[in-house]
């Protein structure tokens, strides 16, 4: 009989830090690029929901980053997801989301950093800013490490140092806890990323990205023990993968990818293919149509409202999209959404036309932040999901609706399980809310 080789898990690490803002995502993606320079085979990770930080992680190692959520994945689900992607690599390194304690409240799913560190038993490296304080900064990375259900710390970064003298002075208080001080990484400004309103600037638009990561891994390479970082990385257990509970919406999907449609999350993408569903990627921003030969078509978020006259321009998309909607089903999620509808405001107050394919209008004109996961029931089965069947997923959007009628998608609720007022819209074959879809 043949030897079945088991493939070795590569260890785990989370970056998390008391507060956003600290540099979580400079150090995640120097240390995964420096990882790589030194041989090792690193994959991202992402905790929570996020489609932007995931690009960069990517461009750091060469490998689609993956979203790891308590809240929206069973215990089980996200175990599973979490060994698949460690069967391929080395190290993977995994970026927390806002403070590591911060996360829905919802017993035993709250979503937080340190629960997913602590489930997956992954070590966390804190990220402490050090900009204002000195000694302080080990006082706050040692209310970090003894809060009640508190992940194990592998030990602090401390980012934003602006001296020697600065540093000395961090390093006496660190001398009086239990925590090693495994980096402190100078102030540099330089090394900062763009912003936008939904968070960073996407890793493709980032100008010079390449420089700017190999700068960034530089300096913590420089400033950061990585012999000690690496050592400290935990085992990932090797938990069998569980079904996500959704299923592929056909079994060859048109899926719209480029600068206007580019938040898909990688583990749907796995989910539907281990199903053995097809993909097949599409550009509305290069005037193509869904592909004819696919029996469902998905228009995911992105960035629609910075395209939307060229969008609207591109008859060839328009016309494909509804000639397609005819027969087969379509669905849009936020950005994918607002094209499925009549009519796309811009931030100058440009109203520009839009599929019409849903009754509705939208707005980034007036704007409106909407964030927080969602609890969605459909009100009627659709091509990836039952009647009635609770999806979990989130909200990230400044846009509004201006005008509505017809059906609504799903009732909806928040995490912790109160109502919210109905949402999304269905007519015929063509759904879709802002509602973004994780299991």
């Amino acid at each position: 009989m043949a030897h079945v080789v088991t493939p070795r898990l590569g260890a785990g690490l989370v970056i998390g830090a008391p507060a956003s803002g600290a540099g979580k995502t400079m150090v995640t993606i120097g240390l995964q690029r420096a990882f790589t320079d030194r041989g090792l085979s690193v994959q991202g990770a992402k905790c929570g929901p996020d489609y932007i930080d995931p690009a960069f992680h990517e461009a750091a190692t060469g490998r689609p980053s993956v979203n790891l959520d308590g809240f929206a994945m069973a215990p089980t689900m996200l175990q599973g997801l979490a060994a698949h992607v460690a069967t391929t690599v080395q190290l993977v390194v995994a970026e927390g989301a806002m403070g590591l304690y911060d996360g829905a409240r919802s017993p035993g799913r709250s979503g937080a950093s340190a629960d997913v560190a602590r489930l997956l038993g992954w070590p966390m490296l804190l990220v402490v800013d050090a900009r204002a304080a000195a000694q302080t900064a080990a006082a706050v990375a040692h209310g970090c490490a003894t809060f009640p259900g508190a992940p194990a710390i592998a030990g602090v970064i401390a980012n934003k140092v602006a001296s020697t003298r600065h540093l000395r002075m961090i390093e006496d208080g660190f001398a009086r806890i239990g925590l090693p001080l495994l980096g402190a990484i100078a102030t540099e400004e330089e090394l900062a990323m763009p912003s936008r309103h939904l968070g960073l600037v996407q890793a493709g638009e980032t100008e010079e990205l390449e420089r700017r990561i190999d700068a960034i891994a530089a300096r913590v390479t420089a400033q950061c023990d990585l012999d000690a970082i690496q050592a400290a990385a935990g085992a990932t257990t090797d938990v069998p993968a569980q079904p996500p509970g959704i299923r592929p919406p056909g079994q060859r999907i048109a899926v719209a990818r480029d600068a206007a449609f580019s938040f898909f999350y990688p583990h749907i993408v796995h989910w539907w293919r281990s199903a053995g569903a097809e993909l097949r990627f599409f550009s509305p921003l290069a005037d193509e149509s869904p592909p004819a030969d696919c029996d469902a078509c998905w228009l995911p978020g992105g960035y629609p409202e910075l395209h939307a006259a060229r969008i609207a321009a591109n008859g060839q998309f328009l016309n494909g999209l509804r000639a397609f909607a005819r027969s087969r089903p379509v669905h849009g999620e936020c950005g994918g959404y607002m094209v499925l509808g009549r009519t796309l405001e811009d931030g100058d107050g440009v109203v520009h036309p839009m599929a019409g394919l849903l009754p509705m209008d939208t707005s980034f004109a007036r704007r409106r932040r909407t964030l927080g996961y969602r609890r969605a029931r459909l009100r009627q089965g659709a091509s990836f999901a039952s009647v009635g069947q609770l999806l979990l997923g989130h909200e990230f959007h400044y846009a509004s609706i201006t005008a509505s009628e017809g059906e609504p998608l799903a009732d909806m609720a928040d995490a912790e399980g109160q109502a919210l007022s109905p949402a999304g819209h269905r007519a015929g074959h063509v759904t879709g809310g802002f509602f973004h879809l994780i299991a």
